[in-house]
């Protein structure tokens, strides 16, 4: 249903969801999945499922699941420029900043904080009230309850000694 010429309000079923989406907002893409070596595109024909009271930022693109549903649970908030990858769930009262990627099949726990410019890789699981630092690249799971930060994510304790190891040694 459409507002204005600018944005909508999404219904599902019989149920209203709060979530005023902006028409530069891409939702239901498929996937970017194919067979390898056939370079044949693999079905991603699943739902995007989006819980009560989330905001979707500008430019903001969800992938349809292929094996699972693709879900955002209740009270999350995605930024401008985040893309979503498919079989993606995000857990309630997560907070994920712009520009940043979740690419497929990874999982993140219930209120999860998520920096600027952040990059997770693909089949990980992100604990609940994880925080990742700004332009953090995350490429194996996160334990529950800890901050990380750095280029791979490691412990923001680690990240904080080697950046002031790599600054003396300059």
């Amino acid at each position: 249903m459409f507002i204005n010429s600018q944005h909508f309000i999404i219904f599902f079923r019989t149920k209203y969801i709060y979530l005023i989406a902006n028409l530069y907002q891409i939702f239901l893409q498929d996937g970017f999945g194919f067979h390898i070596g056939e370079n044949v595109k693999k079905p991603q024909e699943l739902r995007v499922q989006i819980g009560d009271d989330v905001e979707i930022g500008s430019n903001t693109t969800i992938d349809r699941g292929s094996w699972r549903d693709t879900v955002i649970n209740s009270n999350t908030k995605l930024d401008n420029l985040i893309q979503i990858g498919h079989n993606v769930i995000i857990g309630e009262d997560c907070l994920i900043c712009a520009q940043s990627g979740i690419a497929g099949s990874t999982t993140i726990g219930n209120g999860v904080l998520i920096g600027g410019q952040v990059g997770i890789a693909q089949h990980l699981n992100i604990g609940d009230d994880v925080r990742i630092a700004a332009k953090s690249g995350v490429m194996h799971d996160l334990q529950k309850g800890k901050a990380y930060g750095g280029y791979p994510a490691v412990e923001v304790n680690k990240f904080h000694r080697q950046t002031l190891f790599l600054k003396s040694s300059v």
